[in-house]
């Protein structure tokens, strides 16, 4: 029986979700348990860390950004207060937005230097449109190569330490089991971001491993090679909002105008209209959509009411992504009936019904 978080409005479909006694869903135990926890000992830690990675080449350290807020504010942490010299790198995502272009090019021009990887055209559209039928992941390409291409970086530069910014799985509702460590393996990001499937959607794709280069997560390099994997969100409190607060100050992020799609929210995932697809087939599949994510955060760091995110994730969540159809359908070289029928797919009829050719929810959130 589906049922909600007492706190927040995480749902018992989610992937990996713990309740305890009084109906806590995981990510709000951990923003309790932060309110308690011994930072400054953490922060020791990163110091240990810094010393321990210490690379011999020009940098420090690596932090993916996109030109968002999270990474900005991560790489402005590490630059900016504690002195390193990070090197900045980007994997080019599919279907990209004005804004996100802009938001890229306005963080760099605060002299930050820089990779930006376009990995080849062919092989993303393969994997990402794999990645949709196959899984309900509409830019899993993308989504791998995030990780991949940054690692390739790392280990072309001989650098030995990445920061990347929160541990979804530990702030949002997923496993909390690496909440005490501040080091993770080659394992646990593929079995959690990868969600499963990685390598047989790899030989699906019938591409030439040269084509998969950006692709293929270099797991043994990793571990030979002795690089640390690492996210921020460990040695400081997350707060998504602050960053954005942050990046706009020092580096003139540029939000939307209006609300992202599906959500009340309109200064994040701004880089590309893939996500919209994204939080769709979430919402399909588990019964949460993206501004229930955005009621979790808002509820635990204390700036909106359960009944006020209630009211807004019934007003935001099932938002079929009509305005991106178009591109969608170009982009996949699909018809849109093939489209409907991976859409159908993937909806999850234990908690929807159809009616008039769109899903709807059978559940009531309470």
């Amino acid at each position: 029986m589906l049922f909600w978080c007492k706190n927040c409005i995480n749902n018992s479909e989610r992937p990996r979700i713990i309740f305890d006694k009084r109906g806590w869903c995981n990510a709000c135990q951990w923003s309790e348990e932060k309110k308690k926890l011994n930072w400054s000992k953490r922060r020791k830690e990163l110091k240990s860390i810094l010393k321990k990675y210490k690379s011999n080449g020009n940098y420090d350290c690596i932090v993916p950004v996109s030109g968002g807020k999270d990474g900005s504010y991560v790489t402005h942490k590490l630059r900016d207060e504690l002195g390193l010299r990070p090197l900045t790198v980007t994997s080019r995502p599919p279907l990209e937005t004005e804004i996100g272009k802009k938001n890229i090019t306005k963080f760099l021009e605060h002299d930050f230097d820089h990779v930006h990887v376009t990995a080849n055209y062919k092989a993303m559209r393969t994997l990402n449109k794999l990645g949709f039928v196959k899984k309900g992941s509409p830019y899993y390409g993308w989504l791998v190569s995030i990780f991949s291409v940054v690692v390739r970086i790392a280990i072309q530069q001989k650098i030995n330490l990445i920061f990347y910014s929160e541990d979804g799985e530990i702030e949002y509702g997923g496993s909390t089991k690496n909440k005490n460590k501040a080091i993770f393996d080659a394992k646990y990001m593929i079995k959690n971001y990868f969600e499963g499937g990685y390598h047989e959607i790899l030989e699906q794709s019938k591409l030439d491993k040269k084509d998969l280069y950006w692709f293929e997560f270099p797991e043994n390099e990793v571990k030979n090679k002795k690089i640390a994997l690492t996210h921020w969100s460990y040695f400081e409190p997350w707060d998504s909002y602050r960053n954005y607060l942050v990046s706009k100050e020092k580096y003139n992020l540029q939000e939307k105008e209006n609300q992202n799609l599906g959500t009340f929210t309109n200064f994040a995932q701004n880089d590309q209209t893939l996500f919209s697809l994204h939080t769709y087939l979430m919402y399909l599949k588990f019964g949460f959509g993206r501004a229930t994510q955005d009621v979790g955060i808002e509820i635990r760091r204390g700036a909106m009411t359960r009944d006020q995110g209630i009211n807004l994730a019934n007003l935001y969540d099932n938002h079929y992504p009509e305005k991106f159809i178009d591109q969608y359908l170009e982009y996949y070289q699909m018809s849109h009936k093939e489209f409907n029928k991976v859409i159908d797919f993937w909806a999850n009829k234990k908690i929807f019904k159809k009616v008039k050719n769109r899903w709807m929810p059978k559940f009531k959130i309470s």
